[in-house]
């Protein structure tokens, strides 16, 4: 290890001796030592990442193009030019220490130390190798851009930029992870958040120690208010427009490099159940596709809890006839029913598992063949009867309607607590395990925030606020940002006529 603080002296020799002790026993660290200057007079060393430089004696590279540049340039004036950045390089550092410029080495930039210059540059190229902007699949959309987050936090602020366009927009970089040092940018829009939202999201990432961060879902656990509530605290997105709905509302976004999802803080019910294309369609259209996600919500957690209450205990509340049908259904299964829901919802979980795992095509065949076959075949085996799979796909349906995969996984797993509730306590079991979760979510907060906001927590425009809720009003008729602006910004819209400061 190199002892720390060294101060580069402008001995060449030392204090690339000093850099290579730091990248000791690195293989994919790079070194080339040159003379440059039109004498070739002076000795300079330059250390990079080997997948991260185009060819260094391209002159078509910035990094190829500068060394050029300084052979062929009189030694006298080649340290006015570093010291000075004369060639007016973008993204040029210097560094006074070896820890540092160790540190600007592994952001993928190359490190020029030259005899006399007591610095060290850092000089941008390629970079690491990354993906291109990418489409999204888990948040599709039947309006708008596919445009999605890719794995690199660089291109995805750009494309946060893109859409937009003001000084106003911030970005804040931060690094976590001890070792693995994973840059952070902080993104919000001053004027429009509250400021100690800021600052709690930057103390709450700064507040820990962790050897590394290598998704942002390690960042979202570690921030989160309490990790025993199953429903996510932090909203996730993959679309750069969703981002930056959400920073125009009064959040923050927070990107991390080497994952395509966003983080959005705050978060609440009402924004995981609704998608980017609603405020993209008409009202009507819009508003009936979140009442129905709000439907499928309850019933993705109630409605097998529901069959077994109703069937086991209050049958009096059905139809004779519907009775009768689901007697004739469960004549010669074995089990109590209790025991072939489970059954059946552990399947249709075993199912959506091995589908998510198994690559592509195969993936997508095993969730629906695999069904359709347990489902008839159990039938036909007279292990289950044929309502407690309409339920179960019913059901299933349901979680899947929810548009954020990680908001739809809690009503999945609390749905056995239901579903147990039912089994052993009937209607009133069912009616305990709603008022459970409903008193649950009442309680949750996210960074201080009600869960159920704007349905709680709401003081003077509440009516206003609730205007984007199950039904979304027109857009000239949301005049309002969300709970989460600063006061005095909470105006989103007006008539020109009508310009005045809120």
């Amino acid at each position: 290890m190199v002892e720390k603080e060294y101060r580069f002296s402008g001995k060449v020799k030392e204090d690339a001796a000093a850099m290579e002790r730091l990248f000791e026993d690195c293989a994919d660290i790079k070194k080339k030592e040159m003379k440059i200057g039109s004498e070739k007079g002076i000795t300079c060393f330059l250390m990079y990442i080997e997948i991260t430089m185009s060819s260094v004696m391209l002159r078509t590279t910035a990094l190829g193009n500068f060394l050029a540049r300084l052979s062929l340039m009189p030694e006298e004036e080649i340290y006015r030019l570093l010291q000075e950045n004369g060639m007016g390089l973008s993204d040029v550092m210097l560094y006074e220490t070896a820890e540092e410029a160790g540190a600007g080495l592994l952001t993928g930039d190359a490190i020029l130390l030259v005899d006399g210059f007591p610095l060290a540059m850092k000089i941008p190229d390629k970079g690491y190798p990354g993906e291109t902007v990418q489409d999204t699949d888990s948040e599709k959309v039947l309006r708008g851009t596919n445009e999605g987050f890719n794995e690199n936090v660089k291109i995805n602020t750009a494309l946060m930029r893109k859409r937009l366009q003001s000084t106003d927009l911030k970005v804040e970089e931060m690094v976590l992870g001890v070792r693995t040092k994973t840059l952070v940018n902080v993104v919000y829009m001053k004027g429009i958040v509250k400021q100690e939202l800021v600052d709690q999201v930057k103390m709450r990432l700064s507040d820990f120690l962790i050897d590394g961060i290598l998704d942002s879902g390690m960042a979202e656990q570690l921030t989160e208010e309490t990790w025993i509530s199953p429903f996510p605290q932090i909203q996730t997105t993959l679309r750069p427009d969703r981002a930056v709905m959400e920073v125009l509302d009064g959040k923050v976004v927070v990107l991390c490099n080497n994952t395509p999802s966003a983080l959005v803080m705050p978060a609440d019910y009402n924004s995981f159940v609704q998608t980017t294309d609603d405020y993209y369609q008409r009202p009507w259209i819009a508003s009936f596709g979140r009442m129905l996600r709000y439907i499928a919500t309850f019933f993705a957690v109630s409605l097998p809890g529901l069959y077994l209450a109703v069937t086991n205990f209050q049958t009096g509340i059905l139809p004779t006839t519907l009775l009768l049908s689901f007697a004739a259904a469960r004549q010669g299964v074995p089990f109590p029913a209790v025991v072939e829901v489970i059954l059946m919802e552990l399947s249709f979980e075993l199912l959506r598992e091995a589908g998510v795992r198994l690559p592509g095509a195969m993936g997508n065949t095993i969730g629906i063949v695999g069904g359709l076959i347990i489902g008839q075949a159990a039938v036909d085996a007279n292990i289950v009867s044929p309502i407690v799979v309409i339920v179960v796909a019913f059901t299933a349906l349901c979680s899947f309607s929810i548009p954020n995969e990680e908001f739809a996984s809690a009503f999945r797993l609390l749905k056995f607590f239901v579903i147990l509730m039912s089994a052993w306590l009937g209607f009133f079991g069912f009616l305990w395990s709603m008022v459970a979760i409903l008193t649950h979510l009442a309680l949750l907060k996210s960074f201080g925030h009600p869960y159920l906001i704007p349905y709680v927590g709401i003081k003077g425009d509440g009516e206003e606020r609730r205007k984007d809720s199950i039904v979304r009003f027109p857009l000239e008729k949301l005049i309002y940002r969300s709970i989460h602006a600063k006061t005095g910004q909470k105006r989103r819209f007006r008539k020109k006529e009508n310009d005045k400061n809120d």
